[in-house]
Parts: structure tokens; sequence; C-alpha cells
């Protein structure tokens, strides 16, 4: 820290990741809520209206910070140091969120830490991957009159196991249900995949399929809804695709060869993984297969996983439904976690398609194949790719317009690209004039001009 810093930092006030205090009163809420946001320095010994009151900084106060941090559940680590008569507490985004003190649960939010209420904290967790889906117990199913073993028989014929234990032994072994006091509960991955009826207790079990006239989502030539549980909802979708693609017939040394529009494994692994890896718990949308004139696309609710750095995208895989990952993973429809994305650009390389396109944002995730004569091809294609980094870059003006203090990593995730992506970008703006880092990459912020 130096003298010209700190006068900057007086100068622009608290934000998102500056808190100013005078004591240690509630300084328990600030530091949760730095842990559980992105981080960020309370400064001790300075005013609410950004007046240096100065703080006895010695041995005892930094213990006394030590023993708030850790006694935070789990235990926060933070650092201290001091710069004349004010102490900074610097406080590192938390690895193990959510963070609670004895208040509660508290998240950053701009210049305040917000408490946060039940449905927030359940949100919270939920985003953070704290909740499973998949591993929850559901008491509502009942199973004498909701399970239908017809669907556990095929999947045990489906994965190869064979039936050498009761239904009741088997479903508990495959993590499916446990046994309490005498009665059998299904957890959701259960239900998902062994239910009579699925939407009687979700609405985020059933696959979409649409067909469209062109490439425009205007004129529908047909639309069916599956909802027979996972294995059945993914067969049905390849199904329908293979239904309505195009397949070219090519005469080779007397034996006719076809030649599908897109690959069909390619096709299944898109449909798997999105099956796989969807948000059950967000309702807001379906996952839709839509099949265009010259294009296919499958999307489901549900970004990246928490945790997975969007620049190992495509090498490194983290599941967000453990349960159903495993019960697929006994299929042929998995071979292996993790890569899927690298069959899907595999086996359209094999067939010549160009390169498919993975999109992917906070709350969603798209995968798109092209056909051999997709119109944007070539010279259309980097007019797209151009047109791409202009709205990223718009994206990241309007991102920081909102939030000066914005991070890469944040930018990065709001808008779904590489953390180099965004830099890039951000060097181009700044070539501009459009755009100024005022101080220093840690505790500076940006200025669009």
């Amino acid at each position: 820290m130096r003298e010209k810093e700190l006068r900057f930092i007086l100068q622009e006030g608290e934000g998102l990741k500056i808190e100013f205090k005078e004591s240690l009163k509630n300084i328990d809420k600030e530091i949760v809520a730095f842990a559980n946001s992105s981080g960020g320095r309370i400064f001790l010994g300075i005013s609410d209206d950004n007046e240096i009151k100065g703080s006895n900084i010695d041995n005892k106060l930094k213990s006394q910070i030590q023993d708030i941090a850790n006694n935070c559940d789990p235990p926060i680590r933070v650092g201290i140091e001091r710069f004349g008569n004010i102490g900074i507490i610097n406080v590192e985004e938390g690895k193990d969120k959510p963070y609670r003190c004895s208040s509660g649960f508290f998240l950053r939010q701009g210049p305040n830490s917000q408490k946060l209420g039940r449905d927030e904290i359940l949100s919270f967790a939920v985003g953070e991957g704290k909740v499973k889906f998949d591993s929850k117990l559901n008491d509502k199913f009942d199973f004498k009159k909701d399970f239908d073993k017809k669907k556990l028989d095929e999947y045990l014929e489906f994965a190869g196991i064979k039936k050498n234990l009761e239904i009741a032994d088997i479903l508990v072994n495959l993590g499916v249900a446990v046994k309490k006091e005498g009665k059998m509960i299904f957890n959701n991955a259960g239900i998902l995949f062994f239910a009579k009826q699925p939407e009687r207790f979700f609405l985020t079990s059933k696959v979409v399929c649409v067909n469209y006239q062109t490439n425009e989502k205007v004129k529908i030539l047909d639309r069916k809804v599956f909802d027979e549980g996972i294995i059945r909802n993914i067969q049905e979708a390849v199904h329908y695709a293979k239904k309505h693609i195009d397949v070219e017939f090519v005469i080779k040394k007397l034996k006719r060869e076809e030649i599908p529009q897109y690959p069909e494994e390619a096709i299944r692994e898109a449909i798997v993984n999105a099956v796989m890896h969807r948000d059950y718990f967000d309702d807001s949308e379906d996952l839709v297969i839509e099949l265009f004139r010259n294009k296919l696309s499958v999307s489901n609710p549900g970004g990246l996983v928490k945790g997975l750095d969007p620049k190992d995208f495509g090498r490194k895989s983290r599941t967000r439904n453990s349960l159903i990952a495993n019960l697929l993973l006994r299929t042929e429809y998995v071979e292996r976690l993790g890569t899927g994305i690298n069959r899907i650009r595999k086996e359209a390389k094999k067939l010549g398609l160009m390169d498919p396109l993975f999109k992917y944002s906070e709350y969603s995730f798209f995968v798109t194949l092209f056909d051999k004569s997709f119109p944007d091809r070539g010279e259309g294609s980097q007019k797209s790719s151009q047109k791409s980094s202009q709205k990223s870059s718009q994206r990241i003006l309007d991102l920081i317009k909102e939030n000066p203090e914005a991070t890469i990593e944040y930018l990065a995730k709001d808008i779904g690209i590489s953390d180099r992506a965004v830099k890039k970008n951000i060097s181009k703006l700044k070539k501009k004039g459009l755009l100024k880092r005022i101080g220093p990459d840690k505790g500076g912020h940006w200025k669009v001009e």
C-alpha cells in the first residue's frame, strides 16, 4: 500500500471490493460477504464518510480479527496488514461457499453487504453446487404406485447388469433409493430414470424436439415432447433427429454409401451431454433439440458447472448431476466423462463439416452442428465471428458501466468467453480510447470513456 493508492481509495469510497470500518463491530458480516463474493479489503480505522479516524493496530487486535474469521462457518482465512494507523484486512474469495457468521449469510452487492433470505441462501447454495438435485430424497414418490419395473428392466439390460438381487436391493446399490423404516425412499435421479410418470414430480423431466422449415424459428413443421424417463427420452430424441435429417446416397464401387447430414454419434453425444448436465432446478426453460434446414442445435438450462474454468472447456469435466452421470456411465451412451465435446468435434470433422459451435453463459448451454451447405461458411463465418467480437466488446462496456471493479474472470463468466478473449477485447477498446484502467490491477477500476 502506498499513500497515493490510499488517497485514491478514499476518493473513490466504498465499493464492491472495498469496505470502511471504524471498529470491529459487525466486521464478521463484512468478512463473510467478501468470502461469499469475489473477495475484497476492509480498511479498519476509516469512517463511512471516508475520513481517517485511525485505529490501534496491535497484536491483540490482529488476534481478535483472526478469531472472528476462524469462528465463521466454515472458517475464513484473512490476511492483516498495517499502513500507518490503518488496518487492512484482506479477504480472498472463499473456496468452500457459502459462508456464514453468527448473524447469518451475507453477500457483497455493490458497496453493501446484504443479508440473504431463505430462498436466496438455497439459490446461492445450488449455484455453488452444494445442493445436488439428483441426490435429494423425494418423499412424494410412492414406490408401490409410482415405480416402473419395466423401465428398471430395460435399464439393467441396456447397462449389462444381471438381476441377481431383489429389486429393492438393486435400486439401493444403483444409488437411486434408500430404505428407511421399511419404506423405499427414492431420490430425484431414481424418479427421472424409473418413475411411471416423471412429469408428475418435475417440470424439467421432458425433452422437446422441434423441426423448422428454414434456418429461422418461423415455421414449425413438427414438434414432439418426450417424457418417458431419461433413457427413453435419449432414445426417442436421437430417433427423432435421425428421422428429420437428410441422407445423401453415394455409389462407390457398386456399393451404396449413406452419408447423413450430421453424424449420428455427434447428435447422440450432444443430447446425452444436455440430459446429463442440465440444471434440473431451473424450470424456466426446456431441454430442446432444434432441427433447421442447415443446422441442428441442442440447448439446455445450466451453463458451465461451478468450478470449471472456461479455459478448461473440452479438456476437463465436472458433473452437475453426479448420480445421473454415474447411471449413464454404465451404458453405451457415455464412454468416459469429459470426452463428449471432443467426440462431437471429431465426428463433425470426419464428415468434412465446419467446427461445431459451443456457446455457454451462466444459465444455459448450446451445441450447434452445421451441415456442408450451411450459408455462413468461409467469408460469412468470418463476418459472423467479427459480429460476435463486436457484441462481446459492447457487453464488456455495459458490464463495466454497471460494475467498474469487474474482474477479467467475472466478465468472462458473464459473457461466456475465455479470459484470453476478454483481454483481447479490452486491448482493442483501450486502443480505440473507449476504456481506461484507473489504478493498479488489484484495487483499481475501469472507466468507460
